[in-house]
């Protein structure tokens, strides 16, 4: 993972209680790199088309939109990023690399993304529009939540 999604990670981490060095935050280091544009998943469109593929088209569109983001559970995130007996791939499913990059267990890793997600990708997508650039741009759209 590179300089910009350390930063990120930390900046995304503080603004949530969440510092980088703690479970949380490395979940987050590793959510963040996944939705980067250059990594494996696709970057955030794949990783949103796979959860709309899931069956959580209405929750993803509501992190994007500019309203009231809708809740995720953890068994939604396990059954539509691949998690034991999910639909997405079972044991090679995207939920499995991420629980073994982070070291957590697939329902825990599941539980956590199901708190992230929606604030994260929420706040990747300012104005309801996915970012092209990938975590620059992200670096910029989440600047503006420092002034908070």
């Amino acid at each position: 993972m590179g300089l910009l999604d350390g930063v990120l990670g930390q900046v995304v981490g503080n603004l949530m209680g969440s510092p980088a060095g703690s479970g949380q935050g490395a979940v987050l280091n590793t959510v963040l790199g996944l939705l980067n544009n250059g990594s494996s998943a696709g970057g955030l469109q794949g990783v949103l088309a796979q959860l709309q593929q899931g069956g959580l088209g209405d929750q993803v569109a509501s992190w994007v939109g500019t309203g009231q983001n809708l809740p995720v559970s953890a068994d939604q995130i396990m059954q539509a990023l691949g998690g034991a007996g999910g639909a997405a791939g079972g044991a090679g499913g995207l939920l499995a690399q991420l629980a073994q990059q982070t070291g957590l267990g697939q329902q825990d890793l599941a539980g956590h993304l199901s708190q992230m997600l929606p604030d994260v990708v929420n706040h990747l997508t300012p104005g309801g529009q996915l970012p092209q650039g990938g975590i620059p741009d992200a670096l910029q759209a989440l600047s503006g939540l420092l002034n908070r």
